[in-house]
This record gives structure tokens, C-alpha cells and sequence, in this order.
């Protein structure tokens, strides 16, 4: 009827199974960096989103001394319908947890440590200022290491940012994760909007800031709608983005509507550099940290705009 508004409609029901493809078979884990890097973040009671996550590079990545911590503990106050971490009520902050991270990127001397987060709804400002103390630490226990942040929305306070920003990140990172039509299924508790804005006020606030984001492909969006994302992300002075396909961690997360093939993600990149990315990284096993010291050297050049 006319003057209603429309109703979005996601299917949610799994579509016929169909194998994975070959070209998403990631190399099984192997090598000393990747043993000691587990072994000592166990000591160390400490959380990855890479084991976190199911992330598929774990390997590639622990053996290139490249490695994310998840701060804040392991649960997450939302339910997104793509991610594997676990939701609840979280435990108290540990303001121990800066000390013990910058304690292992030390340790096992990592070249570019990316740190993030579960959201934490209940104190976004508390969780700002672990980020912040999270890179001082690191600072002053490895000098040499590069410090990217993954940081959630803080639900928009302005006030959380600015705690992180001046700490003086090398990158900081914010997931746009999917177009905005699935944001309801997809991101729960985020908007679109909201993220858009603080990628913006990031530049804003620090406008040196490298700034990095991320999308999904697979959860029934449409080519048009992927290109329309990156024209709002390259709008707001996004200097990194990267794509990659959505694998569904189990029964209990959204299906995947299909596989991209690696053309296609050649396709988007093309597409993407239209508009003035410093870099960007899309291929079925990208994931937001992955390759991400090289994500940092590439944005050592001037940014163009096209």
C-alpha cells in the first residue's frame, strides 16, 4: 500500500549446499612462529582473533610476524549473523591486558601487530582507553613494531575515538563488513551511516591517520550495491580497503548466498582504485589483517583521487 514503508526481506534459509571451492583451501598452520606465538599467548592469557575468527591465513600470517589481538576478552555484547566470536555478557575490563600484549609482541618480535576488539556496549570509553594503552605499551616495549587498530564503532561517541586516535595508531581500521540493505542481518546493533561517519571524523581529527576498511562478498548483495560502498568509503578518505569472501563459521550464522570466483574479485579491485584507495587487497581469503604490513608500506605514496 502506498505511504508504507518497504520491508526488507533476507532469505535466510540455507541455499543448496554446494562444495567449496579450490581456490579457498588455505594451507593447514605450520612452523615455529606460528607454535611459539600460540604457546605464548596461552601463558600470557591472551585472545586472537585469528583462532577467535577461524581466520583461514593464521598460519601465513603468525610465520610472517604478523599477528592480531583481541582486547577486551572474548565475548561480544552483539550478535552479528557472520561472526564466530562468541556473545554474552562479557567479564570485567582487564586493565592488565596492554601490559601482557605489548609483552608478546616483544617477546616474539613482531613486525606489525594489529590490535582489536569484541564490542563492548557496556563501556565504550573503558575500551577506548585499552586501545590507547594497548599502543603506548607496545611503543615502549618494541619501538620497531607497527601498530594497527581495529576498532569497533564505540556506538558513535566522538569521545572514544578521539582516546584512540591520540594514542597515534599507524592505521586505524573500522569494517564497513556489507552493503547497507543487510545491515540489519548482517551487523547487528551497527548502521551504516554511523560507520561512514567515523572514517570521516578520523581523517578529521588526525589527518595524517591512515585509514582502513573491509567488506564481505557472499552474503547476497549485488555488484552495484559493492561499488556504491566503495564510493562512500573513498569519499570519506578511506586510504585501504579490503575484500574478501564470507565463509560461514557454522549452521548457527547466516549461509553464504555463493562463491565469488578470484575473477571477480579482480573485477572489484578494478573497480575500487576508481575511487582513490591507497591500496586495496581482494581475493577469497582476504581477511582485514591479511597482508596488512604490506597494506602499510603501500600507503607510503601520495593518495590520488580519480
Amino acid at each position: 500500500m502506498a505511504g508504507l514503508p518497504q520491508l526488507i526481506q533476507i532469505e535466510l534459509s540455507p541455499p543448496p549446499r554446494a562444495p567449496k571451492p579450490r581456490w579457498l583451501r588455505a594451507k593447514a598452520p605450520v612452523g615455529d612462529n606460528f607454535h611459539n606465538l600460540k604457546r605464548l599467548a596461552r601463558g600470557l592469557g591472551l585472545h586472537t582473533v585469528c583462532e577467535s575468527a577461524q581466520c583461514p591465513n593464521i598460519g601465513e600470517c603468525w610465520n610472517h610476524k604478523t599477528a592480531t589481538f583481541m582486547l577486551l576478552g572474548d565475548i561480544c555484547t552483539r550478535r552479528c549473523g557472520f561472526c564466530a566470536v562468541p556473545k554474552g555478557r562479557p567479564q570485567p575490563i582487564d586493565w592488565d591486558e596492554p601490559r601482557r600484549v605489548a609483552e608478546a609482541v616483544a617477546m616474539l618480535g613482531l613486525k606489525h601487530a594489529v590490535v582489536t576488539s569484541v564490542n563492548r556496549d557496556d563501556d565504550n570509553i573503558g575500551g577506548a582507553k585499552i586501545f590507547a594503552e594497548t599502543i603506548r605499551q607496545i611503543r615502549e616495549l618494541a619501538a620497531d613494531c607497527r601498530v594497527e587498530v581495529l576498532i569497533p564503532d564505540f556506538q558513535g561517541l566522538e569521545e572514544a575515538l578521539r582516546i584512540v586516535l591520540d594514542a597515534q595508531p599507524d592505521v586505524l581500521n573500522h569494517n564497513t563488513e556489507t552493503v547497507p540493505r543487510l545491515y540489519r542481518a548482517v551487523r547487528s546493533g551497527a548502521r551504516y551511516e554511523r560507520t561512514l561517519a567515523l572514517l570521516k571524523n578520523a581523517k578529521k581529527i588526525s589527518p595524517g591517520m591512515v585509514t582502513k576498511s573491509g567488506v564481505m562478498v557472499g552474503l547476497g548483495e549485488s555488484s552495484e550495491e559493492l561499488i556504491e560502498v566503495f564510493h562512500d568509503l573513498g569519499s570519506r578518505g578511506v586510504d585501504i580497503l579490503t575484500i574478501g569472501q564470507y565463509l560461514r563459521p557454522s549452521r548457527d550464522h547466516l549461509p553464504i548466498a555463493r562463491f565469488y570466483a578470484p575473477e571477480e574479485f579482480a573485477y572489484l579491485r578494478n573497480e575500487a582504485l576508481r575511487f582513490g584507495f591507497r591500496h586495496v587487497e581482494s581475493g577469497p581469503l582476504v581477511r582485514s589483517s591479511y597482508h596488512a604490513h604490506e597494506q602499510a608500506d603501500a600507503t607510503a605514496s601520495q593518495r590520488t583521487v580519480f
